[in-house]
């Protein structure tokens, strides 16, 4: 009896595993297989629409930077003078206003050391702080243009100001966060047109929606666009920029005037004169640049 009752107490112990149905226990899809599990939406006949748009708008942001340099036996000379050459110029740029350019300006100083020559003959510093001849400071102004109808200016105010060295002007493209949503709906109604088209090409009639994906990954699973070394990418629909930034940009920027240049800033030194900068003026033209998105919706076929 005392046997029996420590059976019962150690059987009722161990837990009991109930075996759950096969559809819960869907395994997933390895290469080679040869069936890949489909999802419940495809239970009935779809079709996957993928939607790709593409527009065209013109840099609206341009960078540039320029460098100045002095050399002095003293080190707070160097500094002065490096940074007296690049205050009128920040200044004159400064004077538009953030909101159409920005201007960050920077001083490195460096020691410049005697030099002698090795045994092989190849010229060395001495690198000791009783050697040393000069100091070198560098002024460094960057730029962001953000109203790139005065990067022309800006670009040829800074010739004029006779720095050391001047970097490449580079454009970049940075859309307004309702760009981004107009062109996210775009690629939505590109999505149906090329459904609808589809759909009636093949004697069929669209359906409800069944699957809304504004990221395009439901189009590139694996049951869909077979394995990932299979599926190809199709062409975007180029979208007119009118639609996406709800006013012809291109165009405004070629031929609207650019904005007034302000008042001379009054500072110690003399900054470049009007001559100057207008002949040192190039043209400089922002590129387009391509915006582009995708979105991925799942009808049912009637």
């Amino acid at each position: 009896m005392r046997r029996s009752l420590v059976a019962t107490l150690f059987m009722a112990a161990v837990p009991v595993f109930v075996s759950a149905p096969a559809l819960a226990q869907t395994p997933p899809a390895t290469i080679g297989d040869r069936y890949i599990p489909a999802p419940w939406w495809m239970r009935d006949p779809v079709i996957a629409s993928v939607g790709q748009v593409r527009v065209e708008i013109q840099a609206n942001r341009a960078f540039v930077s320029a460098s100045f340099q002095s050399v002095d036996r003293s080190v707070s000379e160097a500094s002065r003078a490096a940074a007296d050459q690049v205050r009128a110029l920040s200044q004159s740029l400064s004077a538009y206003g953030a909101d159409k350019v920005r201007v960050e300006t920077s001083v490195t100083t460096r020691p410049l050391y005697d030099q002698y020559r090795d045994e092989n003959g190849v010229m060395r510093d001495n690198t000791r702080a009783d050697r040393v001849a000069r100091y070198q400071a560098d002024a460094t102004v960057s730029v962001t243009v953000r109203d790139v109808r005065l990067i022309e200016r800006v670009y040829a105010t800074i010739v004029a100001s006779r720095p050391t060295s001047i970097g490449q002007v580079n454009f970049q493209l940075e859309p307004e966060n309702s760009w981004k949503a107009n062109l996210q709906a775009e690629a939505m109604k590109d999505a149906r047109r090329r459904a609808e088209a589809a759909a009636t090409n093949a004697g069929a009639t669209l359906g409800r929606v069944k699957i809304i994906d504004p990221s395009g990954r439901v189009c590139q699973t694996d049951v869909l666009a077979g394995w990932p070394s299979y599926a190809a990418g199709g062409q975007a629909t180029t979208v007119d920029d009118v639609v996406v930034t709800g006013s012809r940009v291109n165009a405004e920027m070629a031929f609207a005037p650019p904005p007034a240049p302000p008042p001379a800033p009054m500072v110690g030194g003399a900054g470049p004169s009007e001559a100057d900068i207008a002949a040192a003026r190039l043209a400089l033209q922002p590129p387009l640049q391509t915006l582009t998105d995708s979105a991925c919706v799942i009808y049912g076929l009637n």
